[in-house]
């Protein structure tokens, strides 16, 4: 039996079947680490996890010897919508996710700041103070890893400031359940260069946020033009960033003990994909520098 990587490294990963069927999937990888939806994404009904289900998921988790299991929100909630009936149900949900992985084990969710529609300051307002609720409605050890975004449209959160505001608006009980995942993709697409100074986006980001609240990083190539606000992923190396951003992060000290999800594309073959994504980064870790790279054509 190989010996697993020293890494927290992984993808995000299908639950269809059931939740309890993600942890393999991810060892079939090499994952050390998985992100999962415990629902269906794109539409409301909120599932009812059995007591099986959740002893299952949490014995999987251990027995595929995942170091890190995180979820992430569905994409219909909307917490800064000027909507109050959609604002309602959207926090109804983000507090259905909070309850999931309280039971299954999840110590974060990764959620995307909301869309302001009308003003900027008052959706930035209304988003905190629904993570507020959210939180004190389900207490323990659960916490949210705040996303940060593209910028497309109204979308808060492009910004390291914006997304420092959203913590420093939460009560200061709650602020120790609060930080901060990062896509590379996203910042690309916001202005940050990724691709020619990733480590001074990580000196920007530790000035005016801090690292020390960077738990999470969604590691995506980007098909689309820096600044564009455009969000589209593209594989490690095949993109408008580059391979070589990839590999200073994959050696960035400072970064060892945050955990690394993909979500690039999965192809014809998700299996595949994933694990040729998570090959090449452990490769680049290794400072495996004269590996040939071969761009994938679809």
């Amino acid at each position: 039996m190989r010996r697993p990587p020293d890494d927290t490294l992984g993808a995000h990963v299908s639950t269809t079947g059931g939740v309890a069927n993600a942890p393999a999937r991810g060892a079939a990888i090499r994952a050390t680490a998985i992100q999962v939806f415990t629902k269906t994404p794109n539409q409301w009904r909120e599932p009812a996890l059995t007591s099986a289900e959740v002893a299952t998921f949490r014995a999987e988790v251990a027995r595929r010897g995942m170091r890190a299991v995180v979820s992430h929100d569905s994409y219909l909630i909307n917490l800064a919508s000027p909507d109050e009936a959609l604002r309602e149900k959207s926090a109804a949900a983000f507090k259905g996710e909070l309850v999931r992985c309280r039971a299954l084990g999840i110590p974060w969710v990764v959620s995307h700041p909301g869309n302001f529609i009308d003003d900027r300051s008052a959706g930035l307002e209304r988003n905190a103070r629904e993570y507020a609720a959210c939180l004190t409605a389900v207490p323990g050890e659960v916490g949210v890893l705040i996303e940060g975004t593209a910028g497309a449209g109204t979308a808060l959160g492009s910004t390291f400031e914006e997304l420092r505001a959203l913590r420093d608006a939460l009560p200061v009980a709650l602020r120790e359940r609060v930080a901060f995942c990062l896509d590379t993709a996203h910042l690309h697409a916001a202005g940050y260069d990724v691709a020619g100074d990733v480590g001074g986006v990580w000196d920007q980001f530790d000035r005016e946020v801090g690292l020390a609240l960077l738990k999470g990083l969604h590691l995506n190539d980007s098909k689309a033009a820096p600044g564009s606000h455009l969000d589209r992923h593209q594989w490690i190396a095949d993109g408008r960033i580059g391979a070589e951003a990839f590999r200073r992060i994959m050696r960035d000290p400072r970064l060892t003990r945050v955990i690394k999800i993909i979500e690039t594309p999965k192809g014809d073959d998700a299996l595949r994909h994933d694990r040729r994504m998570l090959r090449r980064l452990r490769a680049y870790a290794r400072g495996a520098r004269r590996l040939v790279h071969v761009p994938y054509e679809v």
